[in-house]
């Protein structure tokens, strides 16, 4: 890294000037990236702001909505209807694809979110995040429905999340590897603090609901199994088990320090598909975490390759450092294979 700070808009900048990435697809980042720091300091204010409890309602997933919830979903929408940037936008929060309304300008791009990931920690005071994908609107669409954003996370052209800890830091990929952003709160600009992240392939830390094992199938029991019995056990060394529930911070240590994170099909999802979302929270961090060296699957497939069949898809998820994640897939083949 260069000794002279690097902002966020000068980063872009460059990588526009460089042909990575065009001028409208700055402009969408950075109309994000300000709608992020205005969350940080809803969520900065916590019970000052009147902002912590239950909102009385319910999403599209049929979970209840904390206030933060609504709120940031407003502040991402609000911020990202006029730039200009945009054909559609889509949220975890909303049934359906939200399109620009016919009173602003159009872009060629779908951009979809999570506007506040890990929301049950936001009464406890624990980090929470928002997630974003950007993918290309169809040629020729003007009016994108929902079945316009069903594309492959392969496609995407640049996904990140803003984790709200101690400190504020966006985390991005325009497909030329991922990059950390800090925000400096005295001047209000995000400042480039971690470049070119990578994940280590090997790891002794594992993140998991372990409350769940009674719902866990044969192949992820047998895997969880050989990782607790440590350096005795098949593996050979002594793990780690780390769990914030909060996918945000449980990547962003991964990113910082390797890991796996993982949230298999189990007895309790099964008829939903998974429990985490493909289109809003998936595929956006294995995006991140393949940029970063790491890898990411089902556990039967590469995420980035799953067709999404509706905007609110779940799927298993395995993600983090790449010879782990290479393991827990190997424990679902062969219990594929003997059966």
């Amino acid at each position: 890294m260069s000794a002279k700070p690097i902002s966020l808009t000068r980063f872009l900048i460059q990588e526009q000037h460089a042909g990575h990435i065009n001028a409208d697809l700055r402009l969408l980042i950075e109309v994000v990236a300000r709608a992020c720091k205005s969350i940080s300091t809803a969520v900065g204010k916590g019970a000052l702001g009147g902002v912590l409890g239950d909102a009385g309602t319910g999403n599209v997933q049929g979970e209840a909505q904390k206030k933060l919830d609504v709120l940031s979903n407003e502040i991402l929408l609000e911020a990202n209807e006029w730039g200009g940037h945009l054909a559609g936008l889509a949220s975890e929060e909303m049934e359906h694809s939200h399109p620009i309304p016919n009173a602003y300008p159009k872009g060629n791009y779908l951009l979809l979110f999570d506007p506040l990931d890990g929301s049950s920690n936001i009464d406890v005071n624990v980090a929470v995040g928002t997630i974003f994908s950007v993918l290309r609107c169809p040629d020729g669409i003007t009016e994108p429905g929902d079945e316009h954003f069903l594309q492959p996370g392969s496609a995407q052209v640049c996904a990140g999340y803003t984790l709200y800890g101690p400190s504020t830091v966006l985390v991005l990929t325009v497909g030329r590897g991922t990059h950390a952003f800090t925000l400096d709160r005295e001047q209000g600009s995000f400042v480039l603090t971690r470049e070119h992240i990578q994940v280590p392939p090997e790891t002794k830390e594992f993140a998991i609901n372990s409350s769940n094992q009674r719902h866990w199938f044969e192949p992820m029991q047998r895997y969880v199994l050989d990782l607790v019995a440590g350096k005795d056990g098949p593996r050979g060394k002594d793990f780690n088990m780390r769990w914030v529930a909060s996918m945000v911070a449980d990547v962003h240590r991964i990113l910082t320090r390797g890991g796996i994170f993982s949230y298999p099909l189990d007895a309790k999802c099964r008829d939903k598909g998974g429990k985490l979302r493909l289109m809003y929270e998936a595929n956006p961090m294995s995006f991140l975490v393949e940029q970063a060296g790491g890898a990411a699957s089902t556990g039967r497939q590469r995420m980035l390759e799953v067709q999404p069949q509706h905007l609110h898809q779940r799927v298993p998820v395995f993600l983090g450092s790449k010879r782990e994640v290479e393991a827990a897939v190997r424990y679902h083949a062969e219990h594929d294979a003997a059966r």
